[in-house]
């Protein structure tokens, strides 16, 4: 007997994957999709598993920041099949490398903002006994030193 699998409306790939109805007809005239989106009867969108579990590594390919050009060449490359892994690798290091270029970035940030939090803590409640171990973030181009300041890590 052969398997019967149900496809997945658009409103349940939406549901599933956190992506709007738009977004998921803009995904696909931009190319996204590895497979091409079926049609049922009365020209709806239906939709497979293989496309939800696509669609989740582009989401966390778009969060990260991947540029859609870069997403759907991504795309291209996975669609053409073996063959092209170099390329892939090649994408996806790049991609890789910018991620961690932005959480450096980022933490960077965090570090300056745990020293402000801190700063104004210590100035709403200087006696606390729960006061922490903590020195202001040193950036190169800040000449002036912040004054050191209790705050745990």
């Amino acid at each position: 007997m052969a398997e019967v699998t149900t496809g997945l409306s658009i409103g349940q790939v939406a549901e599933r994957t956190g992506l709007s109805v738009h977004a998921l007809r803009f995904y696909e005239h931009e190319g996204l999709f590895v497979n091409p989106v079926r049609r049922g009867p009365g020209g709806r969108r239906v939709y497979s598993q293989d496309d939800v579990e696509w669609l989740t590594v582009c989401i966390i390919l778009r969060a990260s920041g991947m540029p859609l050009h870069a997403l759907r060449r991504y795309a291209d490359l996975v669609r053409e099949g073996a063959g092209n892994a170099e390329e892939r690798l090649m994408l996806l290091r790049e991609h890789q490398a910018h991620v961690t270029a932005q959480i450096g970035r980022l933490t960077e940030c965090l570090d300056l903002i745990r020293f402000k939090v801190g700063v104004y803590e210590d100035l709403l409640d200087p006696g606390s006994p729960t006061a922490r171990q903590c020195h202001a973030p040193s950036p190169s181009a800040d000449k002036e030193q912040a004054p050191t300041k209790s705050i745990s890590s």
